[in-house]
């Protein structure tokens, strides 16, 4: 297999777009991948792509669009996810979330949850209009 192995999806501002998604993330999936770890990086993408929808394009048209890539790599899974919502502080916010939240809280558990499992997370300003959250997943191969 080349490397990286690369698929993007485009999908509106919508949570019923979440089972297409997933659909898309696990027609990606490659044999030598660990089962745990691609369950998690798909927990991920299922979190990222909601926060998206709720937090960074609220008050946006449904026909906003939410780009998503994955990135296969040997020993990696690397998944961007862009939103055309207001930019924040990934790593400030995570910082000053409750580590143990209590579960009636009102959010931030998915953040807390991204960060735990990514080996690499940031949000960025790319552009004038749009954020790309990037996770980055590193893995070893399962034996053949």
């Amino acid at each position: 297999m080349n490397f990286p192995k690369k698929s993007l999806l485009t999908v509106p501002t919508k949570l019923d777009a979440l089972n297409q998604v997933l659909s898309w993330f696990d027609s990606n999936r490659q044999p030598l991948i660990p089962q745990k770890d691609w369950l998690q990086c798909q927990l991920a993408l299922a979190e990222a792509f909601t926060n998206a929808v709720r937090h960074a394009h609220k008050g946006l048209s449904e026909d906003t669009p939410i780009d998503l890539e994955v990135l296969l790599y040997p020993t990696s899974i690397e998944l961007r996810i862009w939103d055309c919502g207001a930019p924040f502080d990934l790593e400030n916010r995570i910082e000053t979330l409750d580590r143990q939240p209590n579960e009636h809280c009102g959010g931030g558990r998915g953040l807390i949850l991204m960060d735990r499992i990514a080996d690499r997370l940031s949000y960025r300003r790319v552009d004038e209009q749009r954020n790309c959250l990037v996770l980055v997943k590193t893995f070893e191969i399962e034996n053949a």
